[in-house]
């Protein structure tokens, strides 16, 4: 009826309960301490936990390029000729995501070397308006020429896919790190890398939308560049993708280091 069972001291004095039981009461008791210490084992240690925020730090900086990147209008420059309209001022425009700004300046703030308005950062007089493919549906025009809705709306759904990958791998390491686990860093490893791609994915079709908008009219000629706004998105994209194969490695259950480095020794 009763299980039995017996008392064992250490030589450490430490007190272990042994036995056996039918209805497995003592067995069960033993299985959950052996699953708790199988959990304990589990948890990650506190050099492993700094490597994940040093990782999830530089996926951060990703995260913000990408944040200052999208939500500023300075994606690409469009430029006329410096002496197209009159010879006081010039326009050029600059435009990204959702907005667009046509700024006048003044001739004899621009470099007599350069042969065309800009750049954008002189002082002079702005015009900027939102985009109207988001609400109404219609094209906006630049300098007489016409933008690609398709290819417009299709880099703004994926910058914006690329925004919500990145609120998922930050949520998955948040919960590692307060859990003490590593279960969260492959799926945090997986949206970085998605994060990553899509944003390089988003500048190379902006970057379509930008020839098919210069093709579409050849009456006005402009000459253009890509902003600092771009530049800050392709940087976050190749970072999100560094961010994402770092947190790969440290889910791995072993270190390739340690993998790697044995081999040399024996080969020296």
């Amino acid at each position: 009826m009763w299980s039995n069972f017996f008392v064992q001291q250490d030589e450490d004095g430490r007190i272990r309960v042994a036995g056996a039981s039918p209805g497995g009461g003592l067995g069960g008791l033993a299985g959950m301490k052996a699953g708790r210490g199988q959990r304990r084992i589990n948890r990650m240690s506190d050099s492993q936990e700094g490597k994940i925020k040093l990782a999830f730090f530089v996926s951060i900086v990703g995260v913000i390029l990408t944040v200052l990147g999208v939500g500023t209008e300075f994606w690409v420059e469009l430029s006329q000729p410096k002496y197209f309209s009159s010879n006081h001022t010039c326009q050029t425009a600059h435009y990204g995501l959702w907005k667009g700004c046509v700024r006048t300046l003044w001739v004899a703030d621009i470099d007599p070397e350069r042969t065309s308005c800009g750049p954008a950062a002189l002082p002079g007089e702005s015009n900027c308006t939102y985009f109207k493919f988001f609400t109404s549906g219609e094209n906006a025009v630049i300098f007489k020429k016409t933008t690609s809705k398709n290819l417009n709306l299709a880099a703004a759904v994926l910058a914006l896919m690329s925004l919500a990958m990145m609120v998922m791998g930050s949520i998955c390491i948040t919960m590692s790190l307060s859990k003490g686990v590593q279960f969260f860093l492959k799926p945090a490893s997986f949206c970085f890398i998605l994060s990553g791609v899509l944003v390089l994915l988003s500048i190379l079709v902006f970057h379509q939308s930008v020839l098919a908008l210069l093709s579409s009219d050849h009456s006005v000629p402009l000459h253009h560049e890509l902003s600092w706004s771009m530049a800050c998105v392709g940087s976050a994209g190749a970072i999100l993708i560094v961010g994402g194969v770092l947190f790969l490695i440290l889910s791995l259950p072993f270190s390739p280091w340690q993998k790697c480095l044995p081999h040399r020794d024996s080969a020296t």
